[in-house]
């Protein structure tokens, strides 16, 4: 089978314009994206469409995906994957519940076929069962009492749901750990760490394009985000200084190491500590709005229009603060 890679390792994509329910993908145009496949490790690649990035591992069990971006795209994320493996889709993980990193649940879940007992048994039938679907039980819930426009059908929902602090599995002779993080970009969060590849897919409390989303209606808060960094942090093992070593594949961007994920932390944190300071001073809302914390790292962050903008950012940032007071 031939193994197609990109020719540049420095992928990105902008944030998808809803962070919803997978529904919420239809209101957009898909005709012109583009799957794009980046090799990590041997075993591990990075797929670029829409949404959010997948991670998938592929190996003799068969393939395991990390979340699967919006529904219009399942045939081309597919035809992608088709390129790296022969062998159906295993297993899916949510990192969390948002529709752009779930809203192809169902069609890449019925795609696949499941491991019966953990192990290879026989051969697999055309049942339907599919795939399996692993996230933290948040994720389910979330999931399934979105109603109205927003409403998922059953078959996108996790089918393995675990509600401690993470759930282990070993597939493709490599372990893996799905890590929950709790109350940081919503309640249902999760990195998964390819101990073997040395490889995390961080999902959307890390990424290089944006200020972190605090969904707080969903559970997130800024200090959670913190600790879901230092997590990342605490697993990376670099090569020499900041480079090389641990990969990290980001919920939105290009391919990261340690350096990245720490530059993105310390910018949380100063601006974490510029919001508090001011709290504590006696700010309001608007007053902190109007000083402007992130204004140095606005450049790099920051935006003043579409579905998360700066002033988004920093009114999350207050009142995740303040609520802890």
């Amino acid at each position: 089978m031939m193994k197609r890679q990109t020719a540049g390792a420095v992928l990105s994509v902008a944030f998808a314009a809803a962070l919803g329910a997978a529904s919420a993908g239809a209101q957009q145009n898909f005709d012109d994206v583009a799957v794009q496949t980046l090799q990590v490790r041997d075993d591990i690649y990075m797929l670029v469409g829409a949404g959010g990035n997948i991670t998938v591992q592929t190996g003799g069990d068969g393939v395991l995906m990390v979340d699967t971006q919006y529904a219009p795209l399942s045939d081309r994320i597919l035809a992608a994957i088709g390129e790296l493996s022969d062998e159906p889709i295993r297993y899916i993980v949510n990192t969390h519940h948002h529709g752009d990193h779930t809203g192809g649940n169902a069609n890449l879940r019925l795609a696949g076929a499941t491991v019966a007992g953990g192990n290879m048994l026989g051969a697999i039938t055309d049942s339907g069962v599919g795939a399996q679907i692993v996230a933290h039980e948040n994720v389910l819930f979330r999931l399934s009492s979105a109603t109205g426009d927003q409403a998922v059908s059953s078959d996108g929902w996790p089918t393995t749901t675990f509600f401690g602090d993470k759930k282990q599995l070993f597939f493709n002779g490599e372990g893996i750990e799905v890590i929950h993080l709790p109350a940081a970009h919503t309640d249902g969060d999760s990195i998964v760490f390819f101990r073997r590849s040395d490889v995390i897919s961080a999902g959307d409390v890390f990424n290089t394009t944006i200020y972190p989303v605090i969904d707080m209606q969903a559970g997130g808060t800024v200090q959670g985000i913190i600790g879901a960094l230092d997590k990342i942090v605490d697993l990376i093992v670099p090569v020499y200084g900041q480079d090389g070593g641990t990969l990290v594949i980001p919920g939105h961007g290009r391919l990261s190491n340690l350096g990245d994920v720490l530059n993105f932390r310390e910018m949380v944190i100063v601006i974490r500590d510029r919001v508090q300071h001011m709290i504590d001073e006696g700010m309001s809302l608007e007053q902190v709005k109007a000083a402007q914390p992130s204004r140095d790292y606005d450049p790099r962050y920051g935006a003043s229009g579409g579905f998360w903008t700066t002033e988004d950012f920093i009114e999350a940032v207050y009142r995740s603060l303040s609520e802890q007071e």
